[in-house]
């Protein structure tokens, strides 16, 4: 499963890069917000630290504005995919983009009927926010087995992109599933290293090691 980090924050993307697991960055709109910087900005430098595909939304909501701003995204570095919300205007815009050659992610995506219809119109990835719906009462990760089956089914190239992860528990049981890609907030990936048992045995180790090596 391929790792993607969901920041804007570059200290961030640049820490979990040296780690050598980090396949791509996701951003959004709140995300860059947070940073006090434009888009075009931010991706820009992004870009510089990641190879990787890099995840950038368009904030138009007519279909016509999104393609001219994904155009745009899409031009500052070609690793850049455009991030659409689900809509009607959006899978317009999908269609165009992606005969372009321009990858689009559908993000927003709470159905497997969503998905479907945006793997239909060309995106590249889907983003089924599997924390969000965990807040409404229902299984997020649920959604993203349904949704890996029917792109099986119909032998799709659009992968899913696991969003909205809230803990190790899910990137484990995404990844379980199949799940291409978990997009992945900064404080979940240094969860996912840490256990109580590692750091206890680290101390013993050096504990044991002082006894016998003084100098």
């Amino acid at each position: 499963m391929k790792i993607f980090i969901d920041t804007a924050n570059l200290d961030m993307i640049k820490e979990v890069n040296s780690w050598g697991i980090l396949d791509g960055v996701t951003t959004n709109p709140s995300l860059i917000a947070k940073e006090g910087v434009d888009t075009p900005t931010r991706v820009k430098e992004i870009a510089k630290i990641v190879d990787g595909p890099i995840s950038a939304e368009a904030m138009s909501l007519d279909a016509e504005g999104m393609i001219a701003e994904g155009r745009k995204l899409a031009a500052i570095y070609p690793n850049i995919n455009v991030k659409l919300p689900m809509c009607i205007e959006t899978l317009k815009a999908t269609k165009v983009l992606s005969s372009e050659g321009i990858d689009v992610n559908v993000t927003l995506i709470f159905s497997a009927q969503q998905a479907l219809l945006a793997a239909k119109a060309g995106a590249r990835y889907v983003s089924p926010f599997v924390g969000r719906l965990d807040d409404i009462g229902l299984h997020g990760c649920d959604l993203v087995g349904d949704i890996m089956q029917i792109f099986m089914n119909y032998d799709f190239d659009t992968e899913v992109i696991a969003a909205s992860i809230r803990g190790p528990a899910h990137v484990i049981e995404v990844a379980e599933m199949g799940c291409d890609i978990a997009t992945i907030p900064y404080n979940v990936l240094k969860m996912m290293v840490s256990h109580p048992k590692t750091d206890e045995g680290i101390q013993k180790f050096i504990a044991d090691y002082s006894k016998v090596n003084k100098n």
